[in-house]
Order: structure tokens, then sequence, then C-alpha cells
């Protein structure tokens, strides 16, 4: 009996790998799109895209590549702890993922804020004096990164359920895979950023 529960829990385990990386696969062909879309505009509008750069603040978004980055170092090191069966460490590790997506956060709403007042958003009168490659690169701005943020809640959502998991000890030292598979989509968005980054903020 014990035998045929453990090949049971493995396929389920490598079922669960399967459907979050297929997943994941859906996730890279949406932005994979968008990308696409970018490298038109920024081929046919190099000049204004670079304008467009201009307005934004390489800084904040240096900050927030840290920051993301930092907090897919925790995410592993969530995982590595529930597996040498380190509850609290674990659920610690989110927590301060957690903090670090809500700083995020709070660094894109700032920036998205200073851009508002200053009168560079989709179908403002300023922006749309500006030339159409530059009102290009904004709309691409805000749908992209506005996506991407997205995508930072719903991690935010998952990474809280697998703390609430693991407190009730449904994710243990020896079944973790739902935390491994949360692991991943935070990586996912993590990858996307490192990808948005210097496409919006690098390219003076």
């Amino acid at each position: 009996m014990t035998t045929i529960t453990t090949v049971q829990e493995h396929r389920d385990d490598t079922g669960s790998r399967m459907g979050m990386l297929l997943f994941l696969f859906t996730e890279l062909i949406l932005f994979g799109g968008m990308f696409l879309v970018y490298a038109v505009y920024r081929f046919k509008f190099p000049d204004e895209f670079r304008l467009g750069a201009h307005e934004l603040n390489d800084f904040i978004g240096a900050v927030n590549t840290i920051i993301l980055l930092t907090s897919s170092l925790t995410v592993a090191m969530s995982i590595t702890a529930i597996q040498q069966g380190k509850k609290f460490l674990s659920v610690t590790f989110l927590g301060m993922t957690q903090l670090m997506a809500v700083a995020f956060l709070v660094n894109k709403y700032f920036e998205w804020s200073h851009k508002f007042s200053s009168g560079l958003f989709p179908q403002s009168p300023i922006l749309l004096q500006k030339p159409h490659g530059e009102i290009l690169y904004f709309g691409l701005y805000y749908v992209m990164t506005g996506l991407h943020a997205i995508h930072v809640i719903i991690g935010m959502v998952i990474l809280g359920v697998m703390m609430i998991f693991i407190m009730r000890n449904s994710i243990n030292q020896n079944s973790y895979v739902r935390l491994e598979s949360g692991g991943l989509y935070w990586h996912l968005v993590d990858i996307i950023w490192i990808f948005l980054f210097p496409l919006f903020y690098l390219i003076h």
C-alpha cells in the first residue's frame, strides 16, 4: 500500500509540474507577442523611442530590478527551507518576498503618478502633441508594465496561499511541489521584468 501511495504521489507531482510549465509557456507567449510588437515599433521609430526613454527614471527602474532579483532569491531560500523541514524559516522568506513585492508596486505607483502629473499618459493632450513614435512608446510602456504589475499582484496572492498551506502543514518537507510551482511563477515575473527594464529604461 505504501509503495502504491508513493507512486501515486509521484505521478501527481509530475502532473502538477507539467501543468505549471504549460501555464508558464502560455504566459511567455503572451509577453513574447508584446516584445515582438515592441521590437517592430522600436525599429520603425528608434529616435522617438529614445526620447520617450529619457522621460523615465533609470534609478527607480534599477531599484525595482534589484528588488525583484532579491525576491527571487528569497523564494528559492523558502523552498530550500521547507525541504529541510524548517517551516517557520520558509514562511519567513515568503513574507520577505511579499514585502519586496509591495515595495516594487509602491515604486511603480509613484513612478506612474509622476508621469500622470506630467501629463504623460494615454490620450493626454500633452502626449498627443508628441511624435507618433513617442506616443506608441508610452502606450507600450503602460500596457506592458501594467500587465506585469498585475502579474506581480497575482504572484503575491499565490505566495500568500502557499504561506497558509505551509502553516497548515499542507506543504511540508515531504510535499512541497505546490511551493515549487508558486516559486516558478514568481521567477517568471522576475524574468519578464529583466527584459522590460532595459527595453524601456536603458535604450538612450
